[in-house]
């Protein structure tokens, strides 16, 4: 029996090109990992390729690239593949959703400091105001990350709802940010690091969560279990 996946991600509307490639790159990592298996990616964003990508596919796993289980998870994900079809397939839960990223999160994190106990870690996420969806995902992994990571203080600072990053970014002392972000579109291209920078931030940014390295491990494992823990 052969098995396929199908990674998806939002994607960048205004430039839809560079996400494209990047859930395809990542796609190839994945099934790097699962030999025996098809596993492709693709964007919500780009025209037509979420159907091109199943048009030869029999019945993948669909594995949502996304933070939250929000609007595009829930609604607009499953409208796209019934338009193309395709209402059989199992979508399994969110990234942002998967048990071990609080400790994929806390691996990023300690690796980037000399001492977490005297550092503030900041979790930089969309957030919004309209679902509650982003940041009900983020403080939950916050609170894990309280518990377990030995950070000085675990903060939480959005881009579109309270506490906006340019504020919660207002410390003192050693300090780090991890954006909690799937991918590296227009918010952690230009409104993280914007919001730093009004905030005075005196630590570093690090790349978004859904780019470390271990990521493709995680995700391969997520479609072995069929996305329990």
């Amino acid at each position: 029996m052969t098995h396929q996946a199908l990674i998806i991600a939002h994607g960048s509307p205004a430039d839809p090109a560079p996400q494209e490639a990047a859930l395809q790159a990542l796609a190839a990592k994945v099934a790097a990992l699962l030999p025996g298996w098809t596993v492709k990616g693709t964007t919500l964003a780009t025209p037509g390729a979420l159907e091109t990508a199943l048009a030869d596919m029999a019945n993948p796993l669909i594995y949502p690239f996304f933070m939250a289980e929000g609007w595009f998870t829930r609604t607009t994900l499953p409208k796209r593949l019934a338009a193309a079809g395709r209402t059989d397939l199992i979508q399994l839960p969110a990234f942002g959703h998967d048990p071990a990223l609080p400790a994929l999160l806390t691996k990023a994190a300690q690796a980037a400091v000399t001492n977490p106990a005297e550092t503030t870690l900041i979790l930089a996420a969309h957030g919004s105001q309209v679902s509650r969806a982003s940041a009900t995902i983020t403080e939950s992994i916050a609170a894990k990350l309280r518990q377990s990571a030995g950070f000085a203080a675990v903060l939480t600072g959005y881009v579109e709802e309270e506490p906006f990053l340019h504020h919660t970014a207002r410390v003192v002392g050693p300090a780090l940010c991890l954006p909690c972000f799937a991918t590296s579109a227009g918010h952690v291209i230009d409104d993280i690091p914007e919001a730093l920078e009004q905030a005075a931030f005196p630590g570093p940014l690090l790349p978004p969560i859904g780019a470390h390295p271990d990521v493709p491990a995680l995700i391969a494992r997520a479609l072995q279990t069929g996305g329990q823990p």
